[in-house]
């Protein structure tokens, strides 16, 4: 039966303004509405946006502690070309990336706009990721603290909470760990057990969550290793509740929606860039890709 929870992200009427109304066919149930992803006039416009909101992911991982040393990669599509990707340069700090910084790498692995090296990884990852998922707008991955313990257990995360929720039934398990991902046809793997959901677990590695937007990834990698944080406190206390089926099923539907994950990046996305400004500061070769064809 379809979730009429839906109707929590309409679209406000043009000149609305957003507000609490109640249901006419469900007595005491309210209905709201709420803002939604932007649209963009041109290709310059929407890469701009992504790249933005890509270096936004990267200082915002860096500041909640999700990466380690060199481990870790956040990639969009390009808007014009969708089958290219951009990707942090290897080595770089998430603390500090900028725009310009941002590599365009192509599914052979060849860089396509700028000079810095390439992590392995992230190609072998990203790029069959992107490959096999046209949906897969953003992809992240990066070696977080409660993400890596959790996955030595080689296990799902559980409906033990209202934000577990935004994961039931829709992430997957990657078992065995094969070493360094170096490797195509672990990547390809990779890929494969993920199918069609947000994340999954890769064993002994960490998480990795996709979206339609960058925010979407991002905000899901977040809620993600939290997720992952809470269980693995419940579970050290004692044997947790697990919330109903019925009712995490019918929770993921709002929780879970790609548009809960765009709208609940917003905070963070405001967060840092009041903190670093700089974010915001590009200049037309931000926006322009000339490829030379």
């Amino acid at each position: 039966m379809e979730n009429d929870a839906v109707k929590f992200f309409k679209a406000p009427e043009p000149g609305a303004k957003i507000s609490f109304t109640k249901d006419p066919n469900k007595p005491g149930k309210f209905i709201f509405t709420m803002p939604q992803p932007p649209t963009f006039s041109s290709f310059a416009e929407e890469r701009v946006h992504r790249k933005q909101r890509l270096v936004a992911a990267f200082r915002i991982f860096a500041k909640l502690g999700l990466d380690e040393g060199v481990g870790g990669h956040l990639t969009c599509r390009d808007p014009e070309h969708p089958e290219l990707f951009w990707v942090n340069p290897f080595g770089r700090s998430f603390a500090c990336i900028t725009i310009k910084d941002l590599l365009l790498v192509d599914h052979n692995g060849t860089v396509v706009v700028g000079t810095s090296p390439l992590n392995a990884a992230a190609f072998v990852i990203h790029s069959k990721i992107h490959g096999a998922r046209e949906d897969a707008i953003a992809a992240c991955h990066s070696h977080s603290v409660y993400g890596k313990a959790f996955s030595t257990l080689a296990k799902p995360v559980l409906p033990v909470t209202q934000d577990a929720c935004m994961f039931y039934e829709d992430h997957a398990v990657l078992p065995g760990f094969n070493g360094v991902v170096a490797d195509e046809v672990e990547g390809d793997r990779i890929a494969e057990v993920l199918g069609s959901c947000k994340a999954i677990v890769m064993q002994n590695h960490g998480l990795l969550t996709v979206g339609k937007t960058v925010d979407e990834a991002a905000f899901w990698f977040i809620a993600l290793d939290k997720a992952c944080h809470v269980q693995l406190l419940a579970e050290a206390a004692g044997t947790p509740t697990l919330i109903a089926h019925e009712v995490a099923a019918d929770s993921h539907k709002t929780v879970g929606s790609s548009l809960s994950g765009w709208f609940n990046f917003q905070p963070y996305y405001q967060m840092i860039t009041r903190e670093q400004p700089d974010i915001l500061k590009v200049d037309d070769e931000d926006a322009q890709l000339n490829l030379g064809e």
